[in-house]
């Protein structure tokens, strides 16, 4: 158990009397787990009383190569020289929009914004400009931020008969509920029952190409495309975890299937505020005064939209990421974590099944395959819980509950010193 010293017990104290809950809202650790960072460099962070951790949490995502790298640091360093921020299109954000458009297949044009929340939001209201229609349909335990259409059927307690939506947090209107039509990932046939039924008053469907770790079938996201097609319903791909993660042109590259519509974050950003809409030229016109009617115009103004040191960050992390075998590292340093995480609990006897990409990924303590929200709700999540709490103990952090982000920074030190922590807490799980 590491150790606090009293500067650290002191800024918890605060924590706990000026933060709701004591934190940012982001990590829920247990009390006596409970830390506070101080800096980061590479793969590995240190809290306020010195203790050092290999990180697999990487800021949820967007440090993909680890943290204060030089050329994201350089690169911001002399952006804060030149202004931190004008009101008014800059030079880093058009060379910005230009990359992505570049490298994502279904991008033609880009519209930033500062969050992942407000990109996917952004996302089904130019889909309900476009397509003059109020209904969304999005899959039940995916999660695409906190606004109030998002947060339906994230986490819902008991089986809703589909395609019913739950609302998942205090202070949500209830017709909101009347909006959002929820569907099982990885069921094409009752999914697309669904969409048959409705598609007259559907707006967009909105899914995460892979959800939370959940890795989608063969066939699925193909399917989704062509039955949305098909009544020419926008498809949008909500691409903040995937983007440039699973692969340079993000899930759409991986999995081979362009939506109409993605909403992209966390690297791109390269660890600053920063996120984008990006899609059909016709679509995202619904953005340009000059282009539609005054009823169809939406009006989405930022004060930190395209912000020039975000997006510095973001094109020096992008372009490290072009770099020659970059990905190929990022998937051997994640695959060796899942497997050895999987054949050390298979060795002491837990019923263990693996869920993911090798560039995120985590497992479910279950015997049965997990390819939905619903499969998932069989696992046995006090086991991860105390796999957490005793990797956390061992200093490795990784996702609460789930998911470890592989980055370029990871050395094989790291992944030795995160399988050994493996080999030590997995005897002590069924202990519990």
């Amino acid at each position: 158990m590491a150790e606090r010293n009293a500067r650290e017990r002191e800024l918890l104290e605060k924590a706990a009397q000026f933060l709701p809950g004591g934190g940012s809202g982001n990590t829920n650790f247990p009390d006596s787990l409970k830390f506070l960072a101080r800096e980061g460099r590479g793969s590995r962070i240190w809290d306020v009383s010195g203790n050092e951790y290999v990180d697999w949490l990487m800021g949820s995502g967007p440090m993909v190569l680890g943290h204060a790298h030089p050329a994201v640091v350089a690169a911001v360093t002399e952006a804060v020289g030149q202004g931190s921020t004008f009101f008014t299109t800059n030079e880093k954000a058009v060379l910005l929009a230009e990359e992505l458009v570049r490298a994502v297949p279904c991008a033609e044009q880009v519209r930033f914004t500062t969050s992942g929340t407000d990109a996917c939001f952004q996302c089904m209201r130019a889909a309900r400009a476009w397509r003059k229609r109020d209904k969304v349909l999005k899959f039940e335990g995916g999660f695409h931020g906190t606004s109030d259409y998002a947060l339906m059927s994230v986490t819902p307690a008991t089986a809703e008969e589909f395609p019913q939506a739950v609302a998942n947090s205090g202070g949500i209107p209830r017709v909101i509920q009347e909006l959002m039509l929820i569907a099982p990932f990885n069921d094409l046939e009752t999914t697309s029952s669904i969409i048959e039924a409705h598609h007259d008053e559907l707006a967009a469907v909105i899914v995460e190409p892979l959800q939370r770790i959940i890795a989608p079938r063969p066939g699925f996201l193909q399917g989704l495309r062509d039955i949305t097609r098909r009544y020419d319903i926008p498809l949008i791909f909500d691409e903040v975890v995937t983007g440039f993660r699973l692969a340079y042109g993000g899930a759409q590259e991986y999995y081979g299937v362009t939506p109409d519509l993605c909403s992209v974050g966390k690297i791109m950003g390269g660890g600053y505020p920063l996120a984008a809409v990006m899609g059909r030229e016709d679509i995202m016109s619904v953005y340009d005064q000059s282009q539609v009617s005054s009823d169809d115009y939406v009006n989405q103004i930022g004060t930190l939209n395209g912000n020039p040191i975000a997006c510095a960050a973001g094109l020096a992390t992008l372009a490290e990421l072009r770099k020659e075998g970059a990905y190929e590292r990022l998937r051997s340093v994640g695959g060796q974590v899942r497997q050895s995480l999987v054949d050390i609990c298979a060795e002491q006897g837990l019923a263990v099944q693996s869920s993911g990409e090798d560039a995120i990924f985590d497992v479910y303590f279950t015997d049965k395959p997990v390819r939905s929200y619903r499969d998932g709700l069989a696992a046995d999540s006090a086991l991860m819980a105390r796999l957490n709490a005793g990797l956390l103990e061992r200093g490795i952090l990784k996702g609460w509950p789930q998911k470890y982000y592989p980055s370029l920074a990871h050395t094989d030190a790291d992944v030795e010193q995160t399988i050994s922590a493996f080999r030590e807490v997995a005897p002590t799980l069924n202990a519990g």
